[in-house]
């Protein structure tokens, strides 16, 4: 899916986070979005997935078959994580990812012990309830919520969070196995998220 970002802001209150924003996501050219700590990296992310709305501009979604998609289904068609983001932690990972295929579709040749696999954790801890995982075995999970759903378009805002050096290079592996046809786009200050991406975009560009 290719994403049109046209002369897009964000304000709050008298204060723009941003300006004039214009961009143009793409599949198979994964971008990274940088900035300093509040520069508007997350928001941005966010107005992209449509869970935010920006002050002026516009978004456009042109899946493959160029008809664009109405804002308000976007949510669709994205896979979104974020450490901001909340587990339901009474619930075990195989629960919460077989809660989200009743919602969305799941990548239908992954097994839960397959997931489990990938995501670097046993298939032990994906059955326990979640409050009992380590914050790095928990990152794990969102990732798995991320990367196993069908889905065109892929947003990760700082996914290596609480990820020790093991966790990176399984994210790595994540994203050469499961990323390589969606259009992805992180949000980071870290290279080690973002050294595979072939298209940088820096907020602070559009600062007014």
């Amino acid at each position: 899916m290719t994403i049109l970002v046209d002369h897009i802001g964000k304000r709050y209150n008298y204060d723009w986070v941003f300006r004039h924003l214009s961009y143009r996501f793409e599949p198979h050219k994964p971008t990274a979005i940088i900035g300093p700590n509040g520069s508007g990296k997350s928001t941005l992310l966010q107005i992209i997935a449509g869970s935010m709305l920006p002050t002026e501009g516009q978004l456009h979604y042109l899946p493959a078959n160029g008809q664009s998609l109405p804002a308000d289904q976007i949510f669709r068609h994205i896979s979104f994580t974020a450490p901001y983001l909340e587990l339901i932690e009474d619930f075990s990972a195989t629960e919460s990812l077989k809660l989200l295929g009743q919602f969305r579709p799941l990548l239908q040749d992954l097994s839960i012990s397959e997931m489990a696999y990938w995501v670097g954790l046993p298939l032990s801890a994906f059955q326990m309830p979640i409050r009992h995982l380590s914050s790095g075995m928990k990152q794990r999970v969102k990732l798995a919520h991320a990367f196993f759903l069908q889905s065109p378009v892929l947003l990760l805002d700082e996914p290596c969070t609480n990820l020790d050096r093991e966790g990176v290079d399984m994210y790595h592996r994540l994203i050469q196995h499961f990323a390589t046809h969606r259009t992805v786009i992180i949000a980071s200050n870290h290279q080690e998220e973002y050294e595979f991406c072939t298209q940088i975009l820096s907020v602070q560009d559009f600062k007014p």
